[in-house]
């Protein structure tokens, strides 16, 4: 990898990982399109996965004080049911086909109608949810789409939100990790020194979002958060459509 490009993916890195400090979300659905793009899919996933890792975590900490602990222990468990399940097939999803359901997945969360809509306060809602994220992951890279709507149906307010969905998604990424880096590729192949550079990198726009989020209000938070998930659903569905259909 080039100094231009390894420059280029960090910088995206403290990017995505500002973005999701501030609304929860979003960051890990830009960064995965990149790294998509410039790395091969099962290298792109774990590359993603360690980001993710030391971003959620690092805002888990941050934010402890505000995590709800029952939608966490529900999402662990319905993440750890479909793990089990993905083992015995250890599949890896085509380049097209999963910036396609990258960007269908938040459409199809808000189209449900809204008396099944998943509620984060609801424990049964919480493993349901898990076990799908946990899916998503495999074939997309994300679940933070499923995640953002699922969460903001409850009645937390935005630091619950923030706080309790990473501690969520440390935990499904380090899953996706063991999938993608351990029985699905050969251990090894994303090189030590850019992992590291990447937790710095995340790490970093983590901390520089906090400021950020204290300032804003939940009214401003919710509008923004759903327009911003809204449009990258929107670009993934082109992207993906156009690496499926392009002869």
């Amino acid at each position: 990898m080039s100094f231009m490009l390894t420059t280029a993916l960090l910088l995206t890195m403290v990017g995505t990982s500002l973005l999701s400090g501030v609304f929860g979300m979003a960051g890990g659905l830009v960064l995965i399109g990149v790294l998509l793009v410039v790395l091969p899919v099962a290298d792109a996933m774990a590359l993603h996965a360690v980001t993710q890792i030391a971003s959620n975590g690092w805002r888990a900490l941050l934010w402890w004080r505000h995590i709800r602990p029952v939608p966490v222990v529900a999402h662990v468990t319905g993440c750890l049911l479909a793990l089990g399940a993905w083992s015995l097939v250890l599949l890896v999803p085509d380049r097209g086909v999963a910036l396609l359901l990258l960007g269908a997945s938040p459409f199809l969360a808000q189209a449900l109608p809204p008396h099944i809509r998943p509620n984060p306060e609801r424990p049964l809602h919480g493993v349901i949810v898990g076990a799908i994220s946990m899916s998503l992951m495999v074939l997309t890279g994300v679940s933070g789409p499923l995640l953002d709507r699922h969460f903001l149906g409850g009645a937390m307010d935005r630091r619950q939100i923030v706080a309790t969905k990473a501690a969520c998604q440390a935990f499904g990424h380090g899953l996706k990790l063991a999938y993608f880096g351990a029985m699905v590729a050969d251990p090894g192949r994303i090189e030590p020194w850019l992992a590291a550079m990447a937790v710095l990198a995340s790490m970093a726009g983590t901390m520089l979002a906090k400021r950020l989020l204290e300032a804003m209000s939940d009214t401003t938070y919710r509008l923004w958060a759903g327009r911003i998930v809204t449009v990258l659903g929107a670009f993934y569905i082109g992207q993906g459509s156009w690496l499926l259909l392009a002869p």
